[in-house]
């Protein structure tokens, strides 16, 4: 049964919720500062906790933030009919600076879709804009 474009809507809307509640995220503690179809903004608040020293955000915080960035990029604007299987196929992350004290901010965009893959890019900040990391990530979202 072929869904409508509200019920495919209602389906790209319902993923921060999910998102948000998994364990691991939910641990973590994100929000979704922006949620629309390609364009992503994913914030994590400070917690001394995720860091390597009470100051800097340990770097696999901030590679989890980005890989769930870019994903939530990838489901924005997905077809669902194409499938709900998914998972994260590469991500290269370049770490240019720390996000010292301050919250994390990942930005992504969905830049091209094929089939099944799509290719994000995404951008990690501190709350006032200075860059963390820069990376480029390929997910999948299949049958």
């Amino acid at each position: 049964m072929a869904m409508t474009e509200a019920d495919q809507e209602a389906a790209r809307k319902s993923i921060t919720e999910l998102m948000a509640k998994t364990p691991f995220l939910a641990g973590l503690g994100i929000v979704f500062e922006k949620y629309e179809p390609d364009d992503v903004t994913v914030r994590l608040p400070f917690r001394e906790d995720l860091t390597n020293d009470g100051t800097v955000y340990h770097g696999g915080v901030v590679a989890s933030i980005i890989d769930t960035a870019g994903a939530a990029a990838a489901w924005s604007h997905h077809d669902f009919e194409k499938g709900i299987r998914a998972s994260t196929v590469s991500m290269s992350i370049q770490y240019v600076g720390t996000a010292k004290k301050s919250d994390l901010l990942c930005h992504g965009r969905a830049i091209k879709r094929g089939k099944e893959l799509i290719f994000t890019e995404i951008s990690a900040t501190d709350a006032i804009g200075n860059p963390v990391a820069h990376a480029v990530q390929v997910y999948r979202i299949a049958q």
